[in-house]
């Protein structure tokens, strides 16, 4: 299975908030099919779905050593964070070749809309607290360099925008 290319920054889709997801349905699990792949292929530990072009705010999070333990959320929203802090270094798709460090809660809880269309809710640790928050923060229309300083954001948007130029 192909996926839709990833949309480059600046492009729309990455400044918009995500429209909710109503109903759990066979395009919508399709969706999430193409996502994963798209995931796997990168490699990454998630990604939403406005990073493909398509402005449902779905996610998808699979940061296990073994692959194949996608998490798939349908308007997912963050219920607790932990005080404790977790420094990761963070990248994306759309903003190619360059990561920065981002600090974000080391655990959250999420509520979402499952694949069997039920509202769940999950705790998360670690580097999969970590995916789940940037992905949530694609479905906000926020990219991980907004977590950066003025100064560094553009540095990092610049030094992308150089090696896509060749």
């Amino acid at each position: 299975m192909t996926h839709r290319p990833f949309v480059m920054w600046p492009h729309p889709a990455l400044r918009t908030a995500a429209t909710p997801v109503a109903v759990i349905t066979d395009e919508v699990r399709a969706i999430w099919d193409e996502m994963i792949v798209a995931m796997d292929t990168m490699p990454g530990v998630g990604l939403a779905a406005p990073q493909l072009g398509v402005e449902m705010a779905l996610a998808v999070i699979d940061a296990s050593e073994e692959r194949g333990q996608a998490i798939r959320m349908a308007n997912p929203t963050i219920l607790h964070s932990s005080v404790e802090p977790r420094v990761h270094e963070e990248g994306s798709p759309n903003l190619p070749g360059v990561w920065a460090k981002v600090t974000r809660p080391r655990a959250v809880t999420v509520r979402f809309l499952n694949a069997d269309g039920q509202w769940d809710r999950q705790d998360f640790v670690g580097l999969w607290a970590t995916s789940v928050q940037h992905q949530i923060d694609h479905l906000s229309g926020k990219m991980f360099f907004d977590h950066l300083t003025r100064v560094k954001r553009d540095m990092l948007i610049k030094k992308s925008a150089k090696l896509r130029r060749g």
